[in-house]
């Protein structure tokens, strides 16, 4: 069954008791976080502080989604560095990444972090899919271990100029071929794939996705642009896609309460006539 979450950075400066009761409120069953929110460095937060973001979000009536964002705002990581050192402190990151996922009872990583896995001056990108798939084959038995998944996000060539097509991440994926290593699909990203449209790649792909992130490619929300939402949602609950569906938000303009009401107005809508049409109920 699709779920409908929300990140948590449109909440920039709320209270997290706040905000999870905001969310809750509006109709969310779920909170996707960013670590930048907790903290410069997630390792800065100690276990029982997780432990008690947990209760919060729980005794809200929410469940933890995971981790997105995982390495924006820090320094020394990077995923497709030539440096064997700098490969390991972020793999160590990583796992570290992990654990707190877990302590937040959260069961997923979305690692999109463009500007920590551009190409470098020099650095090829069959170089670059080598030094990805060492990091992330360092993290594999945290992964398993803890029952995360760590859902690899393409970007826009826009934005990164490594991993900018779904088939591009699947190579990936395939390489490390690992059932906690998934696909990460999302709107504004999929809008630029060569593949197709978005709801084309969703119905060849979804099936086989962690996560799915919504917005409108103008960086708002659903429903606050140009992108029909109702193509999108039928495709979702065509492939069998059974996962969250996470608002993720640029532009916070329009204020972080506006942009999540009108968000899940239109995810609920045409989520509930995509299930109608296909004869299942919300």
């Amino acid at each position: 069954m699709i779920r409908l979450g929300i990140c948590n950075e449109l909440f920039e400066g709320w209270d997290f008791a706040r905000v999870c009761r905001t969310v809750k409120d509006l109709g969310y069953e779920g909170l996707e976080i960013a670590p930048f929110t907790l903290a410069p460095k997630i390792t800065d937060v100690p276990r029982d502080r997780l432990r008690e973001y947990r209760r919060i979000i729980e005794e809200a009536g929410l469940r933890t989604i995971g981790l997105h964002w995982l390495l924006a705002k820090t320094e020394g990581f990077y995923l497709t560095s030539p440096d064997p050192e700098v490969r390991r402190r972020t793999a160590d990151y990583l796992k570290a990444l992990a654990e707190a996922t877990s302590e937040l009872g959260g069961t997923l990583m979305v690692f999109g972090s463009p500007k920590q896995r551009n190409l470098l001056p020099g650095v090829t990108f069959e170089a670059a899919l080598g030094y990805a798939e060492e990091v992330f084959r360092a993290l594999l038995p945290t992964l398993g271990s803890l029952g995360i998944d760590l859902c690899l996000e393409p970007l826009a060539p826009s934005e990164t100029d490594f991993l900018t097509s779904i088939d591009q991440a699947n190579t990936l994926i395939a390489r490390l071929d690992h059932p906690n290593v998934k696909l990460h699909m999302d709107v504004k990203a999929q809008s630029s794939d060569p593949g197709g449209t978005v709801p084309d790649l969703i119905l060849r792909h979804a099936r086989q996705a962690g996560h799915f992130h919504a917005q409108d490619t103008n960086l708002k929300g659903p429903g606050m642009g140009a992108v029909d939402f109702g193509p999108i949602l039928r495709a979702l609950v065509a492939s069998g896609y059974d996962g969250w569906v996470s608002v993720e938000v640029f532009d916070y303009s329009a204020g972080a309460e506006e942009t999540a009401a009108q968000s899940i107005r239109c995810l609920r809508r045409e989520l509930e006539a995509a299930l109608a049409e296909s004869g299942t109920a919300l």
